[in-house]
């Protein structure tokens, strides 16, 4: 299986935070959009250790998109091109 990345896949190159829970993304096509993660946190059990802000402020980049608490929480890159606003 070729891993290498397609001009059709999208993944987060750049993110920082915007204020509480809410992300500026730069995608690989050189989209930039913000993306509230607070809906997120609040429905899926998976995401609520997000809501210590030290643990959110506390992310990386894989290569593909952002994760935390060492890869174990992370967002697919599709849904937050899909789901972000445009800035």
């Amino acid at each position: 299986m070729n891993m290498e990345k397609s001009n059709d896949l999208k993944w987060v190159t750049d993110v920082k935070i915007l204020d509480e829970y809410k992300l500026h993304l730069t995608f690989n096509d050189g989209k930039e959009s913000m993306f509230d993660c607070l809906p997120l946190i609040e429905k899926y059990q998976i995401f609520a250790p997000l809501r210590d802000m030290e643990i959110f402020k506390c992310f990386n980049l894989d290569g593909w998109t952002i994760n935390w608490a060492n890869g174990s929480i992370d967002i697919a890159p599709e849904y937050l091109y899909e789901k972000s606003i445009v800035l």
